[in-house]
């Protein structure tokens, strides 16, 4: 049996997606799920109340990441990956000090959309169906290209609706959102799924664009992969 990996999904429809993924890339590992979906529906609370800071937003989370990621080296974990895209700045925070990898979601899709552009300038698009995703996306962006010698140009969109269409079970509506939407995102280098339950659009949306279309389940697998290795 390979590595242990806990699964600490905000969502229940994550599930699926990084199941599938690992299934496809790494069968040998190990898979834990924990679910904790009061992750998300406390976050969308917060993030609607006028004037909450980002800041604000990381420190009351914080505290439930880390302790999510106790147990889980408690447990016997080798490594953590995080599969819902919003709490990127709490979950640096909750790593810290940590021993084993503790991956954000969208961190290696990032890493490798900045590996991808072939120029100094480069245009990167995501999209996201749960809408606390935007700002925090952005910020992930934004720290990995001060490490990095690309300046892109970045468009982040919301796809209104979808995600309440895939918790009502209607797949194939969640997924013509996301696919009508990426049609607008245009002269693109890079476009982004932002969340692990966007993945199933990519082969449509890669077959229709010009660009490289990346899903986090598939890169943050492959990375997990070579960590561990």
């Amino acid at each position: 049996m390979g590595p242990r990996i806990q699964l600490i999904h905000a969502m229940t429809a994550s599930q699926g997606p990084t199941h599938k993924a690992f299934l496809s890339l790494w069968p040998e590992a190990n898979l834990v799920d924990l679910v904790d979906s009061s992750l998300a529906t406390d976050l969308a609370k917060l993030a609607g109340t006028r004037n909450f800071p980002r800041s604000s937003l990381a420190e009351a989370f914080s505290k439930r990441m880390a302790t999510l990621v106790s147990y889980s080296v408690e447990t016997g974990a080798d490594a953590v990956l995080f599969t819902c895209s919003a709490f990127g700045a709490a979950i640096e925070e909750a790593r810290l000090g940590v021993d084993i990898p503790v991956l954000k979601p969208d961190e290696a899709m990032i890493l490798r959309a900045l590996h991808l552009c072939k120029s100094s300038v480069c245009r990167i698009g995501g999209l996201a169906t749960f809408k606390p995703t935007i700002p925090s996306l952005t910020s992930e962006l934004e720290v990995a290209v001060e490490n990095s010698s690309i300046c892109p140009e970045i468009t982040l969109r919301y796809v209104p609706h979808a995600l309440e269409q895939l918790n009502k079970g209607n797949k194939l509506e969640h997924d013509r959102l996301i696919i009508d939407a990426s049609t607008t995102m245009t002269n693109l280098d890079v476009l982004l799924l932002a969340q692990f339950s966007m993945s199933s659009t990519r082969d449509a949306i890669s077959q229709a664009s010009s660009c490289e279309v990346l899903a986090s389940p598939t890169e943050a697998v492959l990375q997990l992969k070579s960590m561990l290795s």
